[in-house]
């Protein structure tokens, strides 16, 4: 999806196909360096130099530091650890928006590889508390109560899996004046593997502007 919600569009000069498909890549190279135990030293050896040399093809000398540039805000969800199509470290969610019963629910969908292990053949539970931050965040810009996390509380279910495709649900519960309470579920199947509610506060128009830069 391009975008978030009204007025949150992604950014035409970086998410691209090409660079989306730069990123899958690299997506397969990280899976491989983790997955690949019987390589010989040589082969990792070349494979680390040629990689270096496509680093500084693109642009980026080795000593020039992370080559992080300020940006605006709108740009966020293309370089996203989550959902983001241009973050090589993204598992790469793909989500939509869904109404269901007079509620605005995000679904998201995807699989999180070797990179993303904690328990041997379980996903970590850091990147399950981070799905559902991005997701959660993601149902509030599209309820139209967009904000910033306040607290998190991911419930544990069971383990979630690697390499199947898993399901995560999100919406927002109910708004208290600035505060947004929303709450997501992780399924593998019909199993539901983890749970979160979330508080989100709509920071004041002085503070956002100090965050974010001046939106219209």
């Amino acid at each position: 999806m391009a975008e978030a919600g009204p007025g949150i569009p992604d950014s035409p000069a970086f998410a691209t196909p090409e660079r989306a498909e730069l990123a899958a890549a690299v997506r397969d190279l990280i899976d491989a360096a983790m997955s690949l135990e019987e390589v010989e030293p040589a082969t990792l050896t070349d494979v680390a130099q040629q990689v270096q040399q496509l680093t500084v093809r693109l642009g980026r000398p080795r000593d020039s530091g992370s080559g992080y540039q300020h940006r605006d805000h709108s740009d966020y969800l293309p370089r996203s650890p989550v959902v983001g199509e241009a973050s090589p470290l993204s598992p790469r969610l793909d989500w939509e928006v869904r109404h269901e019963d007079g509620r605005v629910v995000v679904e998201a969908r995807g699989t999180f590889g070797a990179a993303y292990e904690g328990p041997p053949g379980f996903v970590h539970g850091g990147w399950v508390a981070c799905t559902f931050d991005e997701i959660l965040g993601i149902a509030n810009i599209a309820s139209g109560n967009p904000g910033m996390t306040g607290r998190l509380t991911v419930h544990y279910r069971r383990p979630t899996p690697l390499f199947r495709e898993l399901r995560v649900r999100a919406f927002v519960d109910r708004v208290e004046g600035r505060r947004i309470l929303s709450r997501a579920e992780m399924y593998d199947g019909d199993s539901m593997t983890a749970e979160a509610d979330g508080v989100f506060v709509q920071p004041r128009p002085e503070l956002a502007e100090k965050y974010f830069g001046p939106r219209d």
